[in-house]
């Protein structure tokens, strides 16, 4: 296994992904706590944060040339591990969220794996593919919505993770043949 400098592990990128990770809990305690609208609003605010801080810390690492390995899989599992605690946030909120939940656990699983198997067979994925961003986007603008506006009606929130779900499964499906073809 590689020893990463401690100019790596503490370049202002992955400074940006450590501070994300610390976010989780912060966004977690404010959302499970929030008892009034204010309360979603500040979660809403440290998740807005954290977006922020992850569409910097790549804009930074390229601009100045701080690209380092430890970054390229640091700033994937801040992201997937933001992701999957605001799901399970939700979730308590939003039971149709449990298939959201399924999807995300299933996609970034298989990705997982097949990026492990791809690996080691001397090949690697660079960057996510359109589909992938597409997905991601919109998980995004669904659980800013459903966290921003605590109140929305059963029916929209339902159609939202409803769309969702479907653009998730959809990409899944998409990046079989991705992996496939490597």
């Amino acid at each position: 296994m590689k020893k990463y400098t401690r100019k790596e592990l503490l370049s202002i990128p992955n400074l940006m992904g450590y501070f994300r990770l610390l976010m989780i809990p912060v966004f977690v305690y404010l959302y499970l706590h929030a008892e009034t609208d204010r309360g979603y609003y500040a979660a809403a605010a440290v998740m807005g944060i954290s977006s922020i801080t992850d569409m910097f810390d790549g804009l930074v690492a390229r601009k100045f040339n701080m690209i380092t390995e430890f970054g390229k899989f640091l700033d994937p599992f801040a992201d997937k591990m933001t992701h999957g605690a605001i799901l399970l946030c939700l979730w308590t909120r939003y039971p149709y969220m449990a298939v959201l939940v399924v999807l995300f656990v299933v996609k970034e699983g298989f990705m997982a794996v097949m990026g492990l198997v791809k690996l080691r067979e001397g090949k690697k994925l660079d960057g996510a593919m359109w589909f992938g961003k597409v997905c991601t986007a919109l998980l995004f603008v669904v659980m800013f919505v459903l966290i921003l506006v605590p109140h929305i009606p059963a029916a929209a929130a339902n159609a939202l993770i409803a769309v969702c779900a479907v653009v998730m499964a959809a990409t899944l499906i998409l990046y079989i043949p991705v992996f496939r073809k490597m």
